[in-house]
Order: structure tokens, then C-alpha cells, then sequence
């Protein structure tokens, strides 16, 4: 077996460099898991974790795309991992945790009228996320440097779902104040709708204006201290509100160069 002039075989080299991003994005799905589990306990408490876990989930999605370019390790089946990944912990761990968001918080009850249209919009929310994971993995998806086309699952589920109950949580007269049987499952429809649409969505990239960078650096930094010290929800919340918004009306005026990126 040839070795480097450090002693090591350029195949653990490789497989090393390789595991490192993979590392992170098993530990992303399992903690996906581990929200799904976490959300069936009883207590608001066991409700929050689980929402938490969502949002880790986010910064280790993060983590893997940065480590994977820095030691220069996508493949294919990073690719592929990571759609799996990203398909529990933003899309079925968000619906489960909106579906019991709506019970514990929202007052919603088991059986009833209520709680099947809010288990029917949590389970088109996850199909959604399933399906637009798949239109990117497909060979045919030409990608367009900077854009998404449609709302990243990411935004979606780990954004928006967690950021919401996490806030719903820490303030309980605007909870009570709130149809949320009516706006829970509106939500999920909605963020379905734009998941598997065609609207332009920009990434996270480094842009012409030193004002964009300056601003996507500063908030990764801030989302990251919210997501560490579990903190400052509705700081989370209204980011993802105004990205979401933004972003929208950015990919209508900016004129495309070419289709979509995967995610």
C-alpha cells in the first residue's frame, strides 16, 4: 500500500476527509430523530427540546456543506446523505413538532375536526419537503450559482416550524391570544406550497455588495449564539420572517442566469 511522506495511505486520507462531513450530517439526522421522539413526551418543556434540536440540526447542516468544501469532500453520496438527513430533520421533525405544537399549545384535541386538518397539513408539508429534495437530486437539475428554486427545506422546516413554537412557548398570552388551530395548518400549507414552487430563493453566497456579506455574516453569527445558548427565539423567528419575505421579493426582481441550484 503506497503511504505519504507523513506515513498515512492516500485511501485513509480519503476516507478520513470524507467521514468528517458525513460525520456531521448523521449526527444532524439523528438528532432529527431525537426531536421526533423527544416531541411525543408529555410537557412543554420535552416540546421545546425538541424544537431546539430542530434549530441544531440547522447549524449542523451548516457545518457539514462548510467542511465538505473546505477539505474539498463532496460526492454524490454526500449529496444523496444529506437529502435523507435534511428529509427528518426538516421535514418530518417539523411536522410532528407543529402537529403537537397544536395539541399542547393550541389547545387543539385528538380526534377531533381540528386536529385531522392540522395531521393532514403536517403530513403535505413533509411530502412536500420530499418531493422538492428529490426534483434537485435529479441529473437533469442544471444549477444556477447563488438561488434555490423554491424555499429551501432548511428555511422551511428548521427556520419558520421550530423558531414559531419556540416563541409560542416563551410567550404564553400571545399563544392564547391566536386562532392557532387555524394559522398552524395554514402555515404548513403554505410553506408546502413554496417549497415545491418555482420562485427564485438566494443562498447564502458571497455577493458584489459588502453590505449583503457583511449582513449574512453577522446574522449566521447571531443565529449560531441563539441556537448554542438556546436563546433569544424570537430573534430566530423574525429573521426567518423577514429572509423568507425578502428573499421572495429579491428572486422576482433579479433576473435569472441560468435553472436552479440544488440544495
Amino acid at each position: 500500500m503506497a503511504v505519504t511522506p507523513h506515513g498515512h495511505s492516500p485511501l485513509l486520507n480519503n476516507v478520513l476527509r470524507y467521514t468528517i462531513p458525513n460525520s456531521f450530517t448523521a449526527l444532524s439526522q439523528l438528532l432529527g430523530i431525537a426531536s421526533i421522539v423527544t416531541t411525543q413526551l408529555c410537557g412543554r418543556e420535552y416540546l421545546e427540546l425538541a424544537a431546539w434540536m430542530i434549530v441544531w440540526c440547522g447549524l449542523l447542516d451548516t457545518v457539514d456543506g462548510v467542511a465538505a468544501r473546505v477539505l474539498k469532500a463532496t460526492s454524490s453520496f454526500g449529496a444523496e446523505f444529506d437529502s435523507m438527513a435534511d428529509l427528518v430533520a426538516f421535514g418530518v421533525a417539523p411536522a410532528i413538532l407543529m402537529l403537537n405544537a397544536g395539541v399542547q399549545i393550541g389547545g387543539i384535541e385528538y380526534g377531533t375536526e381540528q386536529f385531522w386538518v392540522l395531521a393532514a397539513a403536517a403530513g403535505v408539508f413533509a411530502l412536500a419537503g420530499a418531493l422538492r429534495l428529490a426534483r434537485f437530486n435529479l441529473p437533469s437539475a442544471k444549477p444556477e450559482r447563488g438561488w434555490f428554486v423554491g424555499i429551501p427545506i432548511t428555511a422551511a422546516g428548521g427556520g419558520m416550524c421550530s423558531s414559531l413554537v419556540l416563541v409560542l412557548l416563551h410567550h404564553d398570552p400571545i399563544a392564547a391570544s391566536l386562532p392557532l388551530n387555524l394559522y398552524l395548518p395554514v402555515l404548513l400549507f403554505v410553506l408546502a406550497m413554496l417549497m415545491i414552487s418555482r420562485i427564485r430563493f438566494p443562498k447564502a453566497v458571497k455577493r458584489e455588495s459588502k453590505l449583503i456579506n457583511a449582513f449574512q455574516v453577522i446574522n449566521i453569527v447571531l443565529i449560531i449564539y441563539c441556537g448554542v445558548t438556546r436563546s433569544w427565539p424570537e430573534y430566530l423567528f423574525g429573521i426567518g420572517v423577514f429572509l423568507l419575505v425578502a428573499g421572495i421579493i429579491a428572486g422576482r426582481i433579479s433576473k435569472p442566469v441560468a435553472t436552479a441550484e440544488k440544495e
